[in-house]
């Protein structure tokens, strides 16, 4: 007798599924620590000394832990990549080159398309790393390093699909990655430079002087400008602000739009009064190689809508705002 949907949830507890689930594979995972030994620092040491890129192979899902593994590794400064290994033996085992390593994944460490590689990587020398579920099989015996991630069950109560096993396994690559980054001495500049695209990439590349408005387009008007001036000067840059500059070109303040509002409740005759009198003098600036992540939060902390580059000298090189941080995909 078949059950309607609308009534399944009723019969079956989903949520006490699913904490199940949850329990047994954090406990996989706290399982692992007894396989961080002496064999996982041989296995780093390896990978660090490896002169080429890691490869990484596994068959069936297995192989998708395998494909995630080697894109982290890539993305953390350590050069990897994922091979198919029924792919391998028909060709493809022509994409690993002397001083590369190999990553071979298996829960039982008894799978056909890696066993039939064993023989190849042998005889050209190249480093193998297995990670498997049982450290008596073949390609535990045959790895130069074999890393453990047994797990006492799966989480799914059949026992048969691969769930706390591929978990752990991809806490150990996990794992291996940021202790080779740590190792390497990776930086966020150095993670940058592997993630250009999107709004990462813009939030720890670009920097203060990519998105300011330089030369003409600099709002910039003398210290004995009136109002009046400065405020043709605001409208044309069309950003909200001016900086004010003595006669050596050096920052002697700033003016703002904000700063015009107050003033016409002072009823001041903005054609004969001196900007001086009103500019903000201790404006707050940054320096162009500032990341335009950071200039964000120092807007947000001081709750301004604008800043001027200046030199080391505090010459002004450049003004942004809000807009440009917004339209650059930085927020």
């Amino acid at each position: 007798m078949s059950v309607k949907p609308e009534n399944l949830s009723e019969m079956f507890d989903f949520r006490r599924s699913a904490k199940a689930v949850l329990n047994i594979e954090k406990q996989a995972i706290e399982g692992l620590h007894q396989y961080l030994d002496e064999t996982f620092v041989r296995a780093c040491q390896l990978m660090l000394s490896c002169a080429g890129k890691i490869v990484v192979t596994g068959m069936g899902k297995s192989g998708h832990i395998g494909n995630k593994i080697a894109a982290t590794l890539a993305s953390t400064g350590t050069p990897a990549f994922f091979l198919h290994p029924g792919e391998a033996s028909h060709g493809d085992l022509g994409m690993i080159s002397a001083g590369d390593l190999i990553i071979a994944i298996s829960n039982s460490g008894e799978s056909d398309e890696i066993l039939a590689l064993l023989p190849v990587l042998k005889r050209r020398g190249i480093p193998l790393i297995c990670m498997t579920g049982n450290p008596t099989s073949t390609m535990a015996k045959e790895a130069n390093v074999h890393l453990c991630v047994r797990v006492e069950q799966e989480a799914c109560p059949l026992g048969l699909a691969p769930t706390s096993s591929t978990t752990a396994t991809l806490v150990m690559g996990d794992a291996l990655a940021v202790a080779l980054l740590e190792a390497r001495g990776f930086t966020a500049d150095d993670f940058a430079l592997s993630h250009p695209g999107g709004s990462l990439g813009k939030r720890l590349l670009l920097r203060v002087g990519d998105l300011m408005h330089a030369g003409d387009l600099l709002p910039q008007v003398g210290i004995d400008a009136t109002i009046s001036q400065a405020l043709l000067e605001v409208s044309s840059k069309g950003l909200g602000m001016t900086a004010v500059v003595d006669a050596d070109g050096l920052l002697a303040g700033l003016f703002t739009d904000g700063d015009l509002r107050r003033i016409l409740d002072l009823r001041v005759d903005i054609h004969s009064t001196s900007i001086a009198q009103v500019m903000t003098a201790n404006c707050v600036t940054v320096r162009p190689e500032m990341m335009a992540a950071e200039a964000v939060k120092l807007m947000e902390t001081k709750k301004i809508n604008g800043l001027l580059v200046v030199d080391a000298d505090k010459r002004p090189l450049g003004a942004f705002n809000m807009h440009d941080l917004l339209k650059a995909g930085v927020i």
